[in-house]
């Protein structure tokens, strides 16, 4: 059995343990606050801006015109990847990565192959674990979670849009954790380009005549890339907000089995301190029975 001064050592560092555990639960949970406001605001937003355009497009005949709508054989692929800058958020990183790979080895193993699947990592999390596994990133862009506004996502976004354009990519996938809950995440893969239009619209709106000014045609054409941009920023923000969740979530449990580690041990300790005592007890009797014989 381990001495009284060992236990004690390990009580008071797991205590410790407990302790920036338990602070960094606190600062996730401020932190998802704000970042689940985020991603709640703009989903709205983003939901309404794709059902115009998908209302839009399914009256018009020539939309496959806009260089972003063109489907193409997807000779070569970009996947962009989003994980965090930091870990601790128990199984994060990791699974949306997984989920990368997945997707590599079944839906591209072709390009894999050939040697024309790239990625794009969003946080050096993914990055670190795709470059172990021997996968060819290209670039990475983790300052972008440093300051998380549009302007800045919207920067990348259009950078990896006109890499589209410019035909250094057939197909462009994204591929990031869904914010549902705190403790739950939703792994997504969605492709960013080209843009795939639903031709068939439930919505009641598509029933009635809308004079569009200027043009149905110069309105789509507007819309698409602003749409694109939005959808890019909503997979950050809903990444953010999934991380923030998962680190609160993985400290929290981290507490609670610091707490039964401190109850376990508590107990140990106390066991050998009566040990203890019930020793010097027997050695005192024994002696003073020498001393009377």
């Amino acid at each position: 059995m381990a001495g009284l001064k060992d236990i004690r050592n390990r009580i008071a560092s797991v205590k410790t343990t407990r302790q920036v555990t338990s602070a960094m639960k606190m600062v996730s949970a401020a932190k998802l606050k704000k970042a689940q406001d985020a991603i709640m605001q703009i989903r709205p937003y983003a939901d309404k801006l794709h059902q115009i355009l998908s209302s839009l497009s399914a009256s018009l005949e020539n939309v496959e015109d806009s260089v972003f709508t063109q489907a193409r054989e997807p000779e070569k692929v970009l996947v962009v990847l989003v994980t965090s800058n930091r870990g601790l958020c128990g199984g994060f990183n990791t699974n949306i990565t997984k989920k990368a790979v997945e997707l590599a080895k079944t839906k591209y193993s072709k390009q894999l192959q050939l040697g024309k699947l790239d990625f794009m990592c969003i946080g050096k999390q993914g990055e670190r674990q795709l470059k172990h596994r021997g996968l060819n990133v290209v670039a990475n862009e983790n300052e972008l979670f440093d300051s998380l506004t549009f302007d800045n996502v919207s920067v990348v976004a259009a950078e990896t849009m006109q890499a589209f354009a410019n035909k250094s990519y057939d197909r462009i996938e994204l591929v990031y954790n869904q914010f549902k809950n705190a403790a739950v995440q939703i792994l997504s893969t969605e492709q960013f380009l080209p843009v795939e239009m639903n031709e068939e619209q439930d919505d009641v709106s598509t029933n009635f005549d809308f004079i569009y000014e200027p043009s149905k045609e110069h309105i789509i054409q507007e819309l698409i890339p602003r749409s694109l941009k939005i959808q890019f920023y909503k997979a950050l923000l809903d990444s953010h907000a999934a991380e923030h969740g998962a680190r609160m979530t993985a400290m929290h449990q981290a507490t609670d089995n610091a707490s039964e580690m401190i109850n376990a041990l508590s107990l140990q300790y106390n066991k050998a301190r009566q040990t203890a005592i019930t020793g010097e007890i027997l050695e005192i009797v024994s002696g003073a029975n020498a001393l009377n014989g």
